[in-house]
């Protein structure tokens, strides 16, 4: 399967939408952008492995005022794995509530769903050293 441009656009919308999503708390439109059972691995961010769109709500709502006020996302690459599956990945700054910022890594797998594109797993590294992967 090659991925179409609107497949490609498809794509990038559904990773930028997760910002929105997110900082509205809207909680129910998780659902638009992942799977049911999405694994979401925040491991490296101190908050283990989620597995399921309730697991990541539950996690944020713990975060309360903890949570960014705003999720950037940009720089967005897509590749298509000889098996079909797709990958993406993008970089994303969180502002806080008191102004500082904090730069993370996206890697998504992404697959296509009757109700569309969405999520299926997401891996979040921070970014705090310079020059590394």
């Amino acid at each position: 399967m090659a991925l179409t441009m609107d497949d490609r656009i498809a794509i990038t919308d559904l990773i930028n939408e997760h910002g929105h999503v997110t900082d509205r708390g809207d909680f129910d439109a998780l659902s638009t952008l992942f799977t049911e059972d999405v694994t979401y691995d925040v491991s490296a961010l101190g908050g283990g492995v989620l597995v399921g769109l309730a697991a990541a709500r539950e996690a944020a709502l713990a975060l309360a005022d903890a949570n960014p006020v705003a999720h950037h996302v940009t720089n967005i690459v897509i590749h298509e794995a000889a098996d079909g599956v797709v990958h993406a990945r993008s970089k994303g700054l969180g502002v806080m509530a008191d102004g500082s910022v904090g730069s993370a890594t996206y890697q998504d797998t992404v697959e296509r769903t009757a109700a569309g594109w969405r999520i299926t797993h997401r891996t979040v590294r921070p970014r705090r050293t310079p020059l590394r992967d």
